[in-house]
């Protein structure tokens, strides 16, 4: 009898550890996937982002047209925007491993360059606006949470309102170079910040109305 119990514990054990071992090795499955599908749609960003890039610099000759210029920006950003969404979508499904991570940085550093680009198409062209939310990523402050979820939702509705609006959320605290040369440029002093048309900086968002008054 009591071999007989001991058998069954056994087995009991051996059962739990393979249960464990495959939901490890599933887990482990679904990650990589997720983090393949995620550096695929990268690669296309990083293609049209080079595209736009090229397109905007072209406008020192004067021979593009600011329509060609203001939907070729807002299609990659469009992209860019939507694909970052689902890459949110992957990290709050589970861990925030090191590769969500780093995609998560790549994503950032696009933005960024895209921001870049349209300095001087914004001097130029007044056809379209641009907002960058610089934001505090994965915070541990649950008041800066609250208030991040807030602006969110408030960019969103804006952005919803009119096509001829850039929106770049962008995570500031990367430790890209690029982006706090940025914010030094514009002298960002907290986290979050709204900086539209490379001009006006705003700290404070209770409603759509202030981001509003300042577009084109």
């Amino acid at each position: 009898m009591l071999k007989s119990k001991k058998h069954v514990f056994w087995e009991a054990l051996i059962i739990t550890i393979v249960v464990f071992l495959a939901g490890l090795f599933l887990g482990m499955l679904i990650e990589t996937s997720n983090s393949n599908k995620i550096s695929n749609l990268f690669l296309q960003s990083e293609i049209s982002l080079s595209d736009a890039t090229a397109t905007s610099r072209l406008i020192e000759s004067g021979n593009i047209d600011c329509e060609l210029i203001k939907e070729s920006n807002i299609k990659v950003a469009n992209r860019i925007y939507e694909e970052a969404k689902l890459l949110e979508l992957y990290e709050d499904s589970g861990k925030l491993t090191d590769s969500m991570k780093l995609l998560h940085k790549k994503y950032d550093l696009l933005r960024s360059l895209l921001w870049v680009s349209n300095q001087k198409s914004l001097d130029r062209c007044e056809n379209y606006n641009l907002i960058v939310y610089l934001y505090d990523y994965n915070t541990e402050d649950t008041g800066k949470k609250a208030t991040q979820n807030v602006w969110s939702k408030i960019l969103l509705d804006v952005k919803t309102q009119s096509y001829d609006i850039l929106l770049l959320p962008i995570a500031a605290n990367q430790n890209l170079t690029t982006i706090e040369y940025l914010m030094g440029e514009y002298e960002i002093e907290q986290l979050p910040a709204l900086v539209i048309n490379n001009d006006q900086v705003l700290y404070e968002l209770e409603d759509a109305n202030p981001v509003i008054k300042l577009l084109n």
